[in-house]
């Protein structure tokens, strides 16, 4: 039996008191090829990400380094940068913004660590411009949509 310090259904979501820096780190019950195969590939990335009740809409996905990409969860539509993605060490440097808010792009680095037992465990770190963004970020429901997010996630490895 596999300890899991993370509860598997909760990601540990840490801002950062003296950066403008938040922490989401979250096992899973899956190798890291799979965790990062879930967000690079478009069909994938569309059943898992967000809130449940929205439905997601892809514009556009290159999920390759200098690649772009833009998604819709209901109506509030996200877009970034791939600035590297790295199959051989699951990792993904992304910006990514909001359109709603204009201006505020954080910059994301997302790595998967393989962990025994056939687990993996993610950490993104995400880089804003300011601590009143970082504070924005952690209101805007943000919690929800990767807790939410993470156990449809879940469920497709499983199956």
């Amino acid at each position: 039996m596999s300890t899991n310090t993370n509860n598997t259904t909760e990601a540990a979501i840490i801002a950062d008191p003296d950066l403008p820096k938040v922490t989401i780190t979250r096992e899973f019950d899956a190798p890291a090829d799979q965790v990062f195969q879930a967000h690079v590939d478009p069909e994938i990335f569309a059943r898992w990400i967000g809130p449940n009740q929205y439905e997601v809409t892809i514009d556009r996905w290159q999920a390759a380094t200098g690649g772009s990409y833009r998604y819709a969860t209901g109506e509030h539509w996200f877009f970034g940068s791939f600035h590297e993605v790295l199959p051989d060490q699951h990792k993904i440097v992304q910006t990514w913004g909001y359109e709603g808010i204009p201006g505020a792009v954080s910059l994301e680095t997302l790595t998967i660590t393989d962990l025994p037992d056939g687990r993996c465990r993610l950490t993104t770190v995400s880089l804003v411009d300011s601590m009143e963004a970082q504070a924005m970020m952690l209101a805007s429901g943000m919690e929800t949509g990767v807790n939410e997010g993470y156990a449809k996630l879940d469920a497709l490895l499983k199956s």
